[in-house]
């Protein structure tokens, strides 16, 4: 039994789907799950209650986390700590193997240039503290030998499925309204985008790698270094949509944040989109003979459905 711990997202939909590849016995669970392969094993739960997760977990040999807790640092700081030391314990129990979904939050400003498994842990946001926390918590539990666990990280997502990008939200969506694609951030710096079909064939596959265990990977993303606006292009020419790209002032988004919470909350890391922001993903290509999808092939499917 494989079990996928917040199913139903962009991320937690692919793994699903590619995890039959290997096992037939997966279980899915989520407060509201949903079948993706006919075999799925279909649990409805609520992972912050203890109880609820020991039920989910058990019987298990891998646990996947690709659980999204609600985009708010309040609610961050509250539920990711107490998850994560809830799921080690749990996972301890059942001799359960850990695979943690992570993302870039936590690493230092300074080195978002040619972010490696090796990149210094320095966040300078709420999130990223947050994020921070509980990356150290699963690492320190694998060093005192409780639990086997990998820390896949990805960048910012993109693909069919995935509503929560800017990519989606900013450009996709008003480019569908006949409307120009927003941008928050400068357009002219480098930035990595991940393909969710690419996340669930590699973290299928790291989970059923013995000797990936107990180690970070990064998940395989494009070594084309494309800007924000050649990214925002690439989608304007797929849906043959041409229009002005705006851009939004820090004044602007503050000012905006006070009727769209979200970009109050997107704030804090706002900075990985003023910064070159490049995803060095070589260590799984090369371990796994793997070529990600283009941006452009990408782009092009995205916008397909």
């Amino acid at each position: 039994m494989q079990t996928i711990l917040g199913a139903g997202g962009g991320a937690g939909t692919e793994i699903t789907r590619e995890l039959s590849n290997y096992k037939k016995d997966i279980r899915v669970v989520s407060r509201n799950p949903k079948k993706v392969n006919d075999t799925d094993q279909l649990m409805k739960a609520d992972l912050t209650d203890p109880k609820q997760l020991d039920e989910a977990v058990k019987g298990s040999e891998v646990a996947y986390v690709t659980i999204a807790f609600p985009y708010n640092i309040k609610v961050w700081r509250e539920l990711w700590p107490k998850f994560m030391r809830n799921l080690i314990d749990t996972c301890t129990k059942y001799k359960t193997k850990i695979v943690f979904v992570d993302n870039v939050y936590m690493y230092d400003p300074k080195y978002l240039n040619n972010m490696t498994e090796e990149t210094p842990i320095n966040p300078i946001s709420q999130k990223g503290k947050v994020r921070a926390e509980v990356a150290t918590l699963l690492m320190d539990a694998v060093e005192k030998n409780k639990v086997e666990a990998i820390i896949a990280r990805a960048p910012d997502f993109y693909g069919p499925g995935v509503v929560g990008s800017m990519l989606y939200q900013s450009v996709y969506l008003n480019l569908l309204k006949d409307k120009s694609p927003q941008w928050l951030g400068k357009l002219d710096v480098i930035h990595n985008f991940i393909y969710s079909k690419d996340i669930g064939k590699a973290v299928a596959l790291l989970g059923n790698t013995k000797d990936a265990y107990n180690q970070v990977w990064h998940l395989p993303t494009t070594d084309k270094k494309l800007t924000n606006q050649q990214w925002i292009e690439l989608m304007m020419n797929a849906m043959n949509k041409h229009k002005k790209i705006q851009t939004m002032p820090d004044w602007m988004i503050s000012l905006v944040g006070l009727f769209m919470p979200i970009l109050k909350e997107l704030q804090d890391v706002g900075y990985q989109f003023k910064q070159d922001y490049f995803f060095n993903s070589s260590k799984f290509n090369k371990r796994f003979n793997f070529t990600p999808i283009s941006p452009e092939d990408g782009i092009k499917e995205m916008v397909r459905l």
